[in-house]
């Protein structure tokens, strides 16, 4: 009878032999725990077609304001306009009193005169505020013009009442004027103007823009009694501006 033969088990060197271990690469060692790669998406595209936008852009408002500067020289060319003139006609005080109680009582006549030097340039007033204040601003009264139309070569002569009942004044504004109204040299006074104005060049019209007249160098005298005084207007000078505003700005 034949005897079995068993196999041998093999020992941990014979099975190192058989199974032989080689070191781990790099991305074995770290492919577990490296994150996944996603590819960025490309922002350069982005950056150019906002760098084209912006480009574009630009050049539309550099050809739009050639063309409106074109269009003025045409226009300045064609009817070579110029700014309405305003003086200082007349101004006659019937009351001009601070009160013991500092109130303010006026009474004032004023005209002034209008013209428009153009021969082809129609202006179309709105209806004007007007103000008269001292040089350092302390408000004597108010009143307004009517609107009208100054037509080509025209002059218009503007009148309004200037009045003011029981205004009150602080101390130190009442102590101004008294001192002011005695003195020999008389009261400073401004005179301004508030409106808009649209102009018409044949069948072309502007929008109505804001204009602000100042009208500088007038002395005025209380009356004496009941006698109207007049105010010397000689030195008397105008100014004309645009008043553009801009949101809740006004320049």
């Amino acid at each position: 009878m034949a005897d079995r033969v068993y196999p041998k088990q093999a020992t941990n060197g014979t099975a190192a032999a058989t199974n032989p271990s080689f070191p781990a690469t790099k991305a074995q060692q770290y492919g577990a725990s490296r994150p996944v790669y996603r590819p960025q998406p490309e922002r350069h595209r982005y950056r150019r077609s906002c760098c084209s936008c912006c480009l574009w852009t630009t050049i539309a408002i550099l050809v739009l304001i050639l063309i409106a500067a074109v269009a003025s020289a045409i226009l300045y060319v064609l009817y070579r306009p110029h700014r309405p003139t305003f003086t200082v006609s007349s101004l006659k005080i019937s009351a001009l009193n601070v009160t013991s109680a500092s109130k303010l009582i006026t009474n004032i006549n004023l005209n002034v005169t209008a013209k428009n030097p153009n021969k082809k340039v129609v202006y179309s007033y709105n209806p004007i505020t007007v103000s008269l204040v001292t040089d350092d601003d302390i408000a004597i009264g108010e009143g307004s013009f009517g609107s009208f139309v100054h037509g080509t070569k025209n002059t218009t002569l503007l009148k309004a009442a200037i009045t003011s009942s029981n205004q009150e004044l602080d101390d130190a504004s009442a102590a101004k004027l008294k001192k002011a109204l005695k003195s020999k040299k008389g009261l400073p006074l401004k005179i301004k103007l508030d409106t808009k104005v649209e102009a018409k060049m044949g069948a072309l019209k502007t929008p109505k823009v804001g204009i602000r007249v100042v009208c500088e160098g007038i002395k005025a005298t209380a009356p004496k009694a009941k006698s109207a005084t007049s105010a010397s207007t000689s030195n008397a000078k105008c100014k004309v501006d645009l008043r553009l505003k801009i949101w809740k700005w006004t320049f």
